[in-house]
């Protein structure tokens, strides 16, 4: 690691997380866990609640079918190949990667190619994941800097049907929560093929009246590629004190990541056809990375009141070429982007029960703030990465504010009526190295929305909400006046793209058997404009609508044994200009499966195993449906054996070594001795062939 420590200016403001706490119910005999926070106001003291993710009965306790919770344990039951993966436990979620591991997965979710993150919001103990106005994409999430082994949940919701979830909320949201114990220290090592390694050490001690949870990562890998190694160089450290604090739980947790790797980015197929490289090749082999990210967040709650406060640093650095000699013959045509942050933010909840005409009513209202400082967002050509030139550099303040209040009423005992809304307000400032484009813009949105629940049985519950969602857009394009390659001029797009969407749905919840809810769903976008950091300028896309169903079901047999099947199916359509440009979605996946089992066995010793199947469907690439990517599947395994204290286990990552691909794009790029205008082909990202990995864990 280059660097462990960074300065890093801290502002700490009063905040919030948006979400009331929940109840978990703890009737069953759950082998693995997740660890919950909960206050004893009179003792004020944390306890641990030991269930499965899956297992926990949430009938009366969501505002949708399309809401789920994702347990420590399942996490662990699931074999990963990189850290973004744990996204897939959101149904109906793809994640994929068509550059180099470090940076942020590509994501698809119910017919959106979320690209980096885009139209989906994440985050993690109240801190924004999504980056705004980011060099390589609005929305741009990487969650390379989590610690899987450290999450103690992960809250899921759909829809835009949540008024506490703002920005980036479209397709859906995802809550990542850290654990505030560990059951038992530990220290493990895996390696594997292609030069992998991971050493992982976490642990926990008494300070004080409190606690302190400390966990820390080092990962080293070439990959499989043939023209370069990967050569990843990755380190991440967590510091979490936990403490009662007056009535009720207060939390200040550090956060440190470093990583750089080189980047095998997609590749033509015909250069894999005429021989030039093999799959597993490169075209250019100085593409590269490197990113850190460091934080320091607090977080304080009891039952009627959650505050948290944030501030981040974050730097990242991509050097990548994907159509080679298309626009610069001589040179190339590889580019540089760099991205420097502060943010600043926090947030703040209240909850609370009241009557309204001798009804229950539960009632929930909030605010939250965050200021991007960002120092530099840039675009540069570079040739064998040495910079030859700028596209574009710019400096940005962002500022954006929101407020919400949700308030749910019981009419009897098994019908109740929901009705919220939210104001955000966002607030910019740039400035440019091309003078045309600096300047300042603002815009505010109020979204509503609404739905109802009926409990048909104890075990039966039905849905159907209504909502209005939003993604902001990069600043650079709110006060674009010229393209900055051609100096043409340009047009400037709104800050805020607004999006609605409505859904019903009905969860079934047998405590013994089995967890199922099924959905659908329809979504419209007014316009899909956004600024694109590769390029530089605006993009503008058109009007859409999707529509969907989705089933999320999960069986255990008995204490030891357990199925999953997710199943989305999506169609995603443009509703203007669809002579002119074709009426397809391009990326939009239709169809996604997951599917699997696993074998918990005996909590302290004994075998555990999963075994894992992923499909996602055959996907338009270009609106008039001519061009389509081919279906993909992938198989995965994991099995183990575990004493006492000692833990061993083997992963087999695409077991049945397919040779399918991670993503496909088609676009014109040009090799050399082609013509001028380049070649339209599809560039893929090949899938990882086979790879074993082993790891040894010793607890205590």
């Amino acid at each position: 690691m280059k660097y462990l420590l960074k300065p890093l200016p801290f502002a700490i403001a009063a905040a919030v997380s948006a979400t009331p706490s929940f109840a978990a119910d703890t009737s069953s005999d759950n082998n693995a866990s997740i660890t919950i926070a909960k206050t004893d106001t009179k003792n004020t003291q944390l306890e641990t609640v030991v269930v499965l993710g899956h297992q926990v009965n949430q009938i009366g306790k969501k505002l949708s079918a399309a809401e789920g919770t994702v347990g420590s344990a399942d996490i662990e039951n699931r074999p990963v190949l990189r850290t973004g993966e744990i996204l897939e436990f959101v149904p109906g979620m793809v994640v994929t990667q068509h550059s180099g591991s470090g940076k942020a997965n590509q994501y698809f979710l119910r017919g959106f190619n979320l690209d980096h993150g885009t139209d989906f919001n994440s985050s993690i103990d109240g801190m924004p994941i999504n980056m705004r106005t980011h060099g390589h994409g609005q929305g741009y999430t990487d969650l390379n800097f989590i610690i899987p082994e450290l999450i103690g949940s992960i809250d899921y919701r759909k829809g835009a049907y949540y008024a506490e979830v703002g920005d980036f909320s479209g397709a859906g949201a995802a809550a990542f929560k850290l654990k505030n114990r560990l059951d038992e220290n530990l220290l493990a090592f895996t390696g594997g093929e292609n030069n992998y390694g991971r050493l992982l050490g976490a642990g926990e001690v008494e300070l004080t009246k409190g606690r302190l949870l400390i966990g820390a990562e080092r990962q080293v890998s070439d990959g499989p590629w043939t023209s370069l190694k990967e050569d990843i160089d990755k380190t991440a450290v967590n510091a979490r004190y936990i403490n009662p604090l007056t009535d009720g739980n207060f939390t200040l947790t550090l956060m440190g990541y470093d990583n750089s790797w080189n980047s095998p980015d997609q590749i033509p197929a015909r250069a894999v056809e005429q021989g030039i490289i093999d799959e597993y090749g490169s075209i250019n082999t100085t593409n590269s990375g490197e990113s850190s990210r460091f934080s320091l967040s607090s977080q304080w709650n009891n039952e009627s009141w959650k505050a948290n406060a944030y501030a981040i640093h974050s730097d990242l650095q991509l050097i990548a070429d994907f159509t080679y000699f298309l626009d610069d013959p001589v040179n190339g045509d590889q580019y540089k982007q760099e991205d420097e942050r502060n943010i600043y933010g926090g947030a703040l909840s209240h909850h609370w029960e009241s009557e309204w005409l001798d009804k229950p009513v539960t009632h929930i209202v909030g605010g939250e703030f965050r200021y991007d400082d960002i120092g530099k967002v840039g675009l540069y050509k570079t040739k064998v990465q040495e910079t030859i030139g700028t596209v574009r550099e710019d400096s940005v303040n962002e500022t954006s504010g929101g407020i919400f209040a949700q308030s749910t009423i019981n009419v009897t005992d098994k019908f109740s009526a929901h009705l919220g809304g939210r104001y955000d307000y966002f607030t910019v400032d740039v400035n440019s190295n091309i003078n045309a484009n600096s300047g300042d813009a603002s815009q505010g949105k109020f979204s509503l929305k609404a739905g109802a629940t009926y409990l048909f049985s104890d075990s039966l519950e039905g849905f159907i909400n209504a909502g209005q969602g939003f993604h902001s857009n990069d600043a650079r394009g709110a006060t674009l006046t010229v393209d900055p390659v051609s100096l043409e001029p340009a047009d400037a797009v709104e800050l805020i793209v607004p999006s609605k969407g409505a859904e019903i749905g009905v969860r079934l919840f047998d405590q013994q058997r089995f967890n199922i809810s099924t959905s659908l769903w329809y979504l419209e976008s007014e316009s899909e404009l956004i600024f694109i950091g590769d390029a530089g300028h605006n993009e503008a896309s058109r009007a859409s609508k999707r529509t969907g169903a989705e089933i999320a079901s999960y069986f255990w047999f008995d204490s030891s044994w357990n199925l999953d099947v997710e199943l989305a199916w999506t169609r995603a359509r443009f509703t203007e200009n669809t002579r002119e440009e074709g009426k397809y979605v391009d990326g939009s996946v239709p169809f996604v499966a997951s599917t699997g089992i696993s074998y918990g066995g005996n909590s302290n010793k004994g075998w555990q195993g999963s075994l894992r199947y992923r499909y996602f469907g055959a996907r338009v690439l270009e609106s008039f449906d001519e061009i389509k990517a081919n279906s993909t599947s992938t198989v995965n395994l994991g099995i183990g054996y575990r004493w006492e204290k000692t833990t061993i286990e083997v992963e087999v990552h695409n077991l049945l070594d397919s040779d399918e691909h991670d993503i496909d794009y088609y676009y014109a790029s040009r090799l050399p001795g082609e013509p001028e205008e380049g070649v339209e082909d599809l560039h893929y990202h090949p899938a990882e062939p086979r790879t074993l990995r082993a790891k040894i864990e010793y607890r205590f």
